[in-house]
């Protein structure tokens, strides 16, 4: 791989991938690779060494950004242990590290907004999670299996007209 790669095309050109879908087969195009096609992943980082991914929670967004360091993690400029006091908010944002086995490894440094501490901590968790599989593709298996690359969906139901809360009722007065 001598030559310069510019594109996608390029980098699947030069690693032999084939780029048809089983879809651009029969005419169709669903975005699904073929049967038997390898996907490549490819590491991506900016000038500074970063990967960036986006974590989202209930009403929370984080930005995150991920670079080899010590561990330390700095989130909305404070450090996590002063942002988030709760020791199991803490162990939450630490998990992906454990799972694939690289705590202490690298510095973290993320934005989050919406929500409450709970929402924001699984934000800040499920944008680390990303980060590490755009910065190493091989930690993506064991993140995977752990369940920390799935958005959890769940949010508030919202309240309905002629209702007390989401469901809940009025009070009935038979008389």
């Amino acid at each position: 791989m001598t030559d310069e790669i510019k594109s996608l095309d390029d980098l699947k050109a030069a690693v032999g991938v084939a780029t048809r879908t089983n879809g651009e087969a029969n005419g169709e195009t669903d975005g699904e690779p073929a049967e038997g096609v390898a996907i490549v992943r490819v590491a991506v980082r900016d000038e500074l060494g970063r990967s960036y991914a986006t974590g989202k929670r209930k009403d929370a967004v984080a930005r995150v950004w991920v670079r080899p360091g010590h561990g330390k993690v700095v989130v909305n400029g404070k450090e996590m242990a002063k942002y988030f006091a709760r020791p199991v908010l803490q162990m939450v944002i630490g998990q992906p590290f454990t799972v694939a086995n690289v705590a202490g490894q690298f510095d973290v440094m993320c934005t989050v907004k919406g929500g409450g501490l709970s929402g924001q901590a699984g934000a800040v968790k499920h944008g680390i999670s990303k980060a590490l599989c755009v910065y190493e593709p091989e930690l993506r298996p064991a993140l995977k299996a752990a369940g920390f690359l799935t958005r959890d969906a769940r949010v508030v139901e919202r309240k309905k007209y002629g209702k007390r809360k989401a469901r809940r009722s009025f009070q009935f007065s038979k008389r």
